[in-house]
C-alpha cells in the first residue's frame, strides 16, 4: 500500500474526481516529506506519508499507479484573521488605497448592449494560519465527488474586519493506493 499526498489547492483548482475502488494515475513530486507537510500533518502522521502527488509543475516520471483503497480528507485548526487589503498585499502593487469607507473600483468588462460583469474586491483579506498538531484525518469516499463539498458561510467583508476566529480547514487529502492491483486490473 503506498500512500499519497493531495494538496487541497491542485485538487480544487482541477483535480479529476476519483472514488475509492477507481484506478488511479498519479504524477509524483517527491517520495520524500517535505518541511511544509511535517507542519501540516504533525512528525507521525506525515511519517505514514509514502509520496507527494503533483500535476501543476510539469510532467514527473514517476508515478504511483493502482486502485484507490481508501481516502481520508486532512483537517486541521486555523486562526483565522482578517486585514486591510493594501497594494502590494492582496491588491496590484500599483493601486491606490480607496478612501476610508470606500469600496475599491469595480474591475470588469462591458459585453456590450449595457452588460457589464465585474467584481470588486474586497476591503479585507484572510489569512489562515495552521495550530500545530491538530491534524485529524476523516475517511470519506472520495476526492472532489459531487455533493461532498463543504459549505462556505458567507462573510460580510463591507465593514470593519470580522474577528479572528478558530475554523476547521482541510488542505488535503491522503490516498492509500494498492500499487499491486493494477496487474489484476
Amino acid at each position: 500500500m503506498t500512500r499519497v499526498w493531495l494538496s487541497g489547492w491542485e485538487w480544487e483548482c482541477c483535480g479529476d474526481p476519483f472514488a475509492v475502488g477507481d484506478l488511479v494515475d498519479f504524477g509524483i513530486q517527491s517520495r520524500t516529506v517535505d518541511a511544509f507537510l511535517i507542519d501540516a500533518l504533525g512528525v507521525e502522521l506525515a511519517a505514514t506519508v509514502d509520496a507527494a502527488e503533483s500535476h501543476h509543475e510539469e510532467e514527473y516520471t514517476d508515478h504511483v499507479r493502482g486502485r484507490v483503497a481508501a481516502v481520508h480528507a486532512v483537517t486541521q485548526d486555523s486562526i483565522q484573521r482578517w486585514s486591510l487589503r493594501r497594494p502590494g498585499h492582496g491588491a496590484p502593487p500599483d493601486a491606490v488605497m480607496p478612501p476610508d469607507g470606500e469600496q475599491w473600483p469595480l474591475n470588469g468588462l462591458s459585453l456590450g448592449n449595457g452588460v457589464f460583469v465585474g467584481s470588486r474586491p474586497t476591503r479585507y483579506i484572510s489569512e489562515n494560519v495552521p495550530v500545530p498538531n491538530s491534524a485529524a484525518l476523516v475517511s470519506v469516499r472520495g476526492v472532489r465527488l459531487p455533493g461532498e463539498r463543504e459549505d462556505d458561510t458567507p462573510v460580510d467583508r463591507t465593514g470593519d474586519p470580522p474577528p479572528e476566529r478558530l475554523i476547521r480547514t482541510q488542505p488535503g487529502w491522503l490516498v492509500d493506493v494498492d500499487e499491486q492491483a493494477v496487474a489484476g486490473q
